[in-house]
């Protein structure tokens, strides 16, 4: 069954601001347009756009947090605000592993381990898998960066029986689908996708800088041997504006 339609994180539409707000998104977006403030460029500090545009902090606020929900900019803690930059094209039907889907995209590609650790499968897991309640699973937890933003956090749950000692691998620059085929000679032949617009949890929101809470884009992923059996189910928690889910299907006849 092809996967369901791609779904993006909720926005408010720009007429539910307030008339100064929107005055001032419009004041932003202009700015935004300049080439001097290109893709991934830091915005001037709260303070200073509130001097320069003759704003509240509470009028700034509405129309950045609009700009945001639109995918325009984004925040980081500590950091401020910055560019957005173009969308990562996310082919669910391509199933290509995240390195070679943002390299083919002419962007740079980071992973960095969280976690990597046993423990029991809970009910959720264990029914997802095909396995039994309580059973090891290796749990594997990985931030994921295009061109030095954190934009990915993905927890995986992989049966051990299928991949005994794959911790002892290198999970910061090896593909885990790669590594399924050349060590332990299983081949995902059937990808199963379910996706939904969230919230970032407050673990995901610091691997992501930013704030718990905030928008989403969440992808679960249930790959399949060629025997047809489940062998892993990740949970990927996007930010909502680094990515543009797309897939592609002939119709059936008689559609």
């Amino acid at each position: 069954m092809p996967p369901p339609s791609p779904t993006s994180a909720p926005s408010h539409h720009p007429s539910s601001l307030t008339p100064p707000a929107n005055r001032l998104r419009h004041a932003l977006l202009d700015m935004l347009a300049d080439k001097a403030v290109g893709h991934g460029a830091r915005l001037p500090s709260e303070r200073q756009m509130m001097a320069s545009f003759g704003t509240t902090r509470i009028t700034l606020r509405e129309a950045l947090t609009q700009l945001e929900a639109e995918g325009r900019i984004y925040r980081e803690n500590r950091r401020g605000w910055f560019v957005s930059p173009p969308r990562l094209r996310y082919d669910l039907l391509a199933c290509l592993p995240f390195r070679e889907m943002v390299e083919s995209q002419q962007r740079r590609a980071e992973t960095y381990v969280l976690e990597a650790t046993h423990r029991p499968a809970s009910a959720r897991i264990a029914a997802r898998l095909g396995i039994m309640e309580g059973t090891p699973v290796y749990h594997i937890v990985r931030a994921r960066h295009v061109d030095g933003r954190p934009v990915l956090y993905v927890e995986h749950h992989l049966r051990t029986d299928c991949f005994p000692g794959i911790l002892e691998h290198d999970l910061e620059t090896r593909s885990l689908t790669e590594l399924y085929r050349s060590h332990y000679s299983i081949r995902v032949s059937r990808v199963s996708f379910e996706l939904c617009s969230t919230v970032l949890d407050e673990r995901a929101a610091d691997a992501l800088r930013a704030a718990s809470g905030g928008p989403a884009q969440r992808v679960t992923r249930i790959n399949f041997d060629q025997n047809g059996r489940a062998i892993d189910y990740d949970d990927e928690l996007w930010r909502h504006d680094a990515i543009a889910l797309t897939l592609s299907a002939a119709p059936q006849n008689g559609a």
